[in-house]
Parts: C-alpha cells; structure tokens; sequence
C-alpha cells in the first residue's frame, strides 16, 4: 500500500531538528517518524505530509521532497500552507482546509497516484484527513494525541476567559476540527484505555464520538526505538559521558559528586512540572541526601546559568527553578547540560544506569509518556506522573505487577517518596531496572506498533464510506476569509453544559 500521514504541524527532516526545542515538536513526531519507518520495514511506502517552510531561520523544512536516511520507501512531503514562515499550529486552521489540502490533492495528482488509506494526527491532521475522504474518497484513522477538551480544563476555562484563551490557542477551531475528524474517521487510535475513555468523553465531543463502540476504537501503544534505546554502547557515549561527568565537577559540591542522579529530560514546558520536582527535593531532606538533580536542556551548556540565552516560557521556568534553588540552597545538587539528540539521550541514560541514576517525569498530564519508556529500555528505573498513559504502561494491575513508579506530579512528598524506592537498595533498584526494561520489549516496540497499524489499515482502507451520522464540516476550515464568532458561542454551549 501506499500510506499517507498526514501532520501538519511540527514539521520533520532527515536529521530531526528541533525537537526538543518547540512545543509543536517532540513527541508526537517520534512516533510519526517511528511509526513510518517499521510500516516500510512491512514491506509499504509511506508518505509523511507534513508543511513546506521557507524561512531562512528553519532551513532544514524547505526542500519539497526528501527521504529519511532509513528507507527509500518513506518520503517526508511538504505541501505550502499559508505563509512562507514558520507558524505554530494555533495559526495554521485559515490554510488547512484550502491551500494545504488543494497543495495535497495536486502534489498526487501529478505523482498519478493517491494514497490508498491515510492516517491523520492531531486535529489539523484529522480535519484535512475528513476532507481528503470527503473529495477522494480515501479512508484514513486518527491519532488525535492529545484533545484540546483536556487542554481547556488544564487551562481552568470559564465564560469570563473563553474568549482570550480562544485568542492565544483557537480552542475553538480546534476543538470543532477534532470532533470532525473523530466523527468522520474509520477508526480512531488510541494509545491507552486511559485516552480513550476519559479523553474522548469530554463534553466537548458529545455527539460527535462514543466511547462505548468497540468497532470505532483501536489501543494501540507507541513503542521504542531499539535500535537508539538499549543497553550496548553506543558511538556517543563516550562524548557524552565527558559532558555529564564535566557539569558535574563544574555543578555540584564534591562531597556529592558521586551520588546517582535523579535524570529530568523534557521540553521547557509548563505541564512538564519541572517545578514540581525541584520542589521535590527541597521539601525532602533524605532525596537531598541520596541523590543529585540534572535538568537537560538543549540550547546552552550550562542552561540553568545561562537563562538568557532563552526566551518566553522557557525562560520563565529556568527563572523560576533557578529562584527555587537559590532560596533553598540546592546549587550545590543541581547539576544541568544539554543534550543535542537521541542519540546522545540513549547515551546518558546508559551513564545514568551504570551511576545507578534514576529517570523522572512528573508532568501534570502525560497522555501517553514515551519518554520514561525509552529510559527503561536503556535499564533506568523510571519515576512517573500517574496522571495520564503512564497509569497503564507502568503497572499490570491484573498481574499485580509494577514496572515503574507512579506519582502525584501535585505532591512534591509523593514525588519524592517515589524517587527514593528504587534509590533505597542496590536489590530494590536492580528490580526496577530489570522489570522495566523486560516491559518495554513484551509491549511497546515501533515493530509491534506497526502491525497493529496495519491490521487496522487494512481493515479499512476498502470500507464503503459512512451513509449516517456524519457530522457537517464548518464551512470557515474551506472558504478562505469566512471569519464568524459563532463557533465560539457553540463551544461555551458545548464546554459549559
């Protein structure tokens, strides 16, 4: 087959560029990218659309058509979307539905074949995904990722701020997108049980989905790159092995210079909660006295000492751990460096494990959590949010087993109990390491994410479109310049009732 992705936010490259360095990049790339590449291992071609740039500040996102160094069956095809600079997705809905998609259809009709089936991700994905099925007729899934519903309870909306929340992030555009492209999907993909019974039954999308049908729904985890993440030496290792060694001799006093590191790699972003776990260890004397903290953060080789190399939030939150560490004296076990790729991530967490370290992620929300995975791939116990997907990959409450602890990222006495039991013996941290690293490779490997994809895929790529209960698409996604605030008014009818 041929398959289509299509993500128009976020952008990919040959070298993935950026991403840790924007929130419309990260982790949902990974799996885009990941996801692809085991689908051609399967033996298919794979076209990852995402939106062409031209823009002297992000070069790597120009060239119309380019293949990952991986595979010759996996093309990265970028489709002109609104101006010629980078935007982020909140400005991305006027160009979707018009130059984006008519940008999609012409690139293949001059290639004299479409997609046999799509998969959409998030809800500008999802929204073209609709359109695309609408006009050709191509059956498509959606992988919504994360739902604006959660993001506007995050975010405490209410009838007084709707409208200037709506200003900074378009909830409502998004939020109408997303019950679009969940409504008209063939089937809509999940990474945990979590996401799909409590994300999916937001209010917001009452009407649009119900959680209850089987038939709509497919579970299917993300998984890890094993080929990066694993427990044989890598050629970074070395290099990065000197970085973290060199910011800990220049970092932290002496007499702690050989206590394991509690390992917070994340973007500088609010919901991560690095705060919550520099709190950790000031409210817990007995952390303070067994491990040292390491925040990673790309784009300064002393990060935390260098906050004016960063802007906007990013800023704000090395301001806010740095005034945490100064008011409770926690310099002297606080060490921060950067790490410039995944490779080099696999490389510190091999370090951190032969350091008996420890991985943490204490967001406020994780709608899936790769990260800690990839960690306990490499044999490093990992300390999670139980807000989210982590609550079904880090425990087997049918088996009555446990591959990770889980944490109230709120609790900064919870998050530091939890950092300290794989801490608290070499016995109890070489169960932790051993249990999750065997978790990863029973459940979560892009391989297996794969087939799974392709079961659905298959299923239904063929599949008569739907006669019934199909939601009408707004006309403003496909008629340039049409501007109405009444989708506003029908989201506050459907958040606040």
């Amino acid at each position: 087959m041929l398959i289509s992705f299509l993500n128009p936010q976020g952008n990919f490259d040959p070298e993935d560029s950026y991403w840790m360095e924007h929130p419309d990049f990260g982790g949902q790339l990974v799996y885009v990218k990941e996801t692809a590449l085991a689908l051609a291992e399967l033996g298919h071609r794979v076209d990852i659309v995402t939106r062409q740039i031209d823009d002297p500040e992000w070069p790597e996102f120009s060239e119309r058509v380019e293949k990952y160094p991986e595979s010759d069956d996996v093309r990265i095809v970028r489709i002109p979307c609104g101006p010629d600079e980078f935007l982020p997705k909140e400005r991305l809905w006027p160009h979707l539905g018009t130059e984006w998609l008519e940008g999609i259809i012409e690139f293949y009709e001059n290639q004299e074949e479409f997609p046999d089936v799509a998969t959409a991700h998030y809800g500008d994905g999802g929204l073209v995904g609709a359109l695309l099925k609408k006009d050709k007729g191509i059956n498509y899934t959606f992988t919504g990722h994360s739902l604006g519903g959660q993001k506007m309870d995050r975010f405490d909306a209410s009838r007084d701020n709707l409208a200037e929340l709506d200003e900074r992030f378009n909830f409502a555009r998004r939020i109408f997108a997303e019950r679009v492209a969940m409504n008209r999907a063939d089937q809509v993909i999940t990474s945990t049980n979590q996401e799909r019974y409590n994300q999916y039954d937001h209010p917001v999308y009452s009407g649009a989905v119900y959680v209850e049908k089987d038939d709509k729904f497919s579970v299917i985890p993300p998984g890890v790159n094993r080929k990066l993440f694993n427990e044989e030496a890598g050629p970074k290792d070395d290099e990065v092995a000197r970085r973290i060694e060199s910011a800990i001799d220049r970092d932290i006093e002496e007499s702690r210079q050989d206590l394991p590191l509690v390992i917070c790699s994340s973007r500088l972003d609010a919901k991560k909660n690095h705060l919550g776990l520099v709190n950790a260890f000031a409210e817990s004397g007995e952390l303070k006295e067994t491990a040292n903290l390491a925040i990673v953060v790309r784009g300064a080789s002393n990060p935390l000492k260098q906050r004016e190399r960063y802007e906007g939030g990013a800023r704000e939150i090395l301001d806010k751990i740095a005034s945490t560490l100064e008011d409770e004296d926690l310099w002297e076990a606080t060490t921060s460096f950067p790490l410039e790729d995944q490779s080099e991530l696999a490389a510190a967490y091999r370090w951190g494990k032969k350091r008996r370290s420890v991985f943490a992620l204490t967001a406020l929300y994780e709608p899936f959590g790769l990260a800690p995975l990839e960690a306990m791939s490499c044999g490093l116990p990992a300390v999670v949010t139980d807000q989210g997907g982590p609550t079904e990959s880090m425990v087997d409450e049918d088996k009555g087993e446990e591959y990770g602890v889980l944490v109230d990222p709120e609790d900064p006495g919870e998050i530091a109990a939890g950092l300290l039991r794989p801490l608290e013996s070499e016995e109890t941290w070489d169960k932790f390491s051993g249990a999750g690293k065997e978790r990863v490779l029973s459940r979560y490997t892009w391989e297996e994410t794969a087939r799974s994809y392709l079961e659905v895929l298959e299923e239904i790529k063929d599949e008569p479109a739907f006669d019934s209960d199909v939601l009408d698409i707004p006309r403003y996604f496909t008629e340039p310049g049409l501007e109405t605030d009444i989708e506003l008014e029908q989201l506050a009818d459907l958040y606040f009732t």
